[in-house]
């Protein structure tokens, strides 16, 4: 989401009201909220705005706590923390001077750890020309590495509480993030509000304003718009072998022929029959793939009852 341009109050907002949604038809169809309120698990990105982020995190553990106990009524405490895995922002890397993508990565993943992510993702220095070699996944690892044990950000929960500006902002963005909810809300919920093309165009607004600061050089980015160099030093990608390819397809035609088709197809169908009625999907698909039915196979299945969604424009 955020990578598509949303703002760290639009991540928050859309993000929470989509948990929502789920808890609700879990709920509806008859199960408890403090049975799967604890296996919930959410997926956020971090920028290089280190305090700001900080409080995003914050403010969406918050929020999440006041909605799962006010709105679902859950008792269990578990089942109101927020669990979340952090990917730094790849939107934020250039390929223009790569190198100075490690020390973003360094800043949005600390920002996450400081903030309280469970998991982390640091992206390559390179991942804005390629794939990343071999060399740029290891220094991404190291990141993280050296974030877990050679600093103290870890050895405590919540280590920015009580500082004015953190404090200040976290209040912020969970006012801003819940109005936008509650909007959400007006709108029938995070579905009716998809449908109407609410948040893919709030989206699309905010990365349209982010892209005129860049141009117009009222938001810095180092090495693109501002301390930029005239020697353009040559960075050569990792190139994928196009023979891995061939490779793969190989092997899944010997899959097909060596699996029992009558099997499969049988599997797919159950899927089918299923997805038509409101049993648990899960099971059919897990016989399928045991089965070595594909997960495209699988995703064609539910295709064939369900459509493809079409996004659509709303003026």
């Amino acid at each position: 989401m955020a990578e598509a341009g949303a703002t760290p109050v639009q991540e928050v907002a859309f993000t929470l009201a989509d948990g929502i949604e789920y808890v609700k038809a879990a709920v509806e169809s008859g199960q408890d909220v403090d049975e799967f309120g604890p296996r919930l698990a959410f997926f956020f990105v971090s920028r290089t705005t280190l305090l700001e982020e900080v409080a995003k995190f914050r403010a969406a553990r918050r929020m999440w706590a006041r909605i799962m106990k006010e709105r679902f009524g859950a008792k269990n405490p578990k089942s109101w923390m927020l669990r979340f895995h952090t990917q730094t922002a790849g939107v934020q890397l250039t390929a223009q001077q790569p190198e100075v993508n490690m020390v973003r990565v360094a800043v949005q993943g600390l920002a996450a750890a400081l903030g309280g992510t469970q998991s982390l993702h640091t992206n390559s220095f390179d991942e804005a020309i390629a794939l990343p070699s071999q060399k740029a996944a290891r220094l991404a690892l190291r990141t993280q590495q050296v974030l877990a044990y050679e600093t103290d950000v870890c050895e405590t929960v919540d280590p920015f509480a009580g500082s004015y500006v953190v404090e200040s902002l976290t209040d912020g963005i969970d006012d801003a993030a819940s109005a936008l909810i509650a909007q959400i809300d007006d709108m029938g919920g995070a579905v009716a509000a998809i449908e109407q093309g609410f948040q893919k165009a709030e989206i699309e607004r905010s990365a349209y304003q982010i892209q005129l600061e860049i141009d117009s050089g009222e938001r810095t980015v180092v090495g693109l718009n501002k301390f930029t160099t005239d020697d353009h030093e040559r960075y050569e990608p990792l190139r994928v072998n196009p023979a891995i390819e061939a490779e793969q397809a190989e092997r899944l035609t010997r899959l097909r022929a060596e699996r029992d088709n009558d099997e499969v197809e049988g599997c797919l169908q159950q899927i089918r029959d299923t997805a038509r009625g409101s049993d648990n999907l899960l099971y059919p698909m897990k016989e399928a793939l045991r089965a070595r039915a594909t997960v495209g196979e699988v995703s064609d299945a539910l295709r064939d009852v369900w459509g493809q969604y079409i996004p659509r424009d709303s003026f």
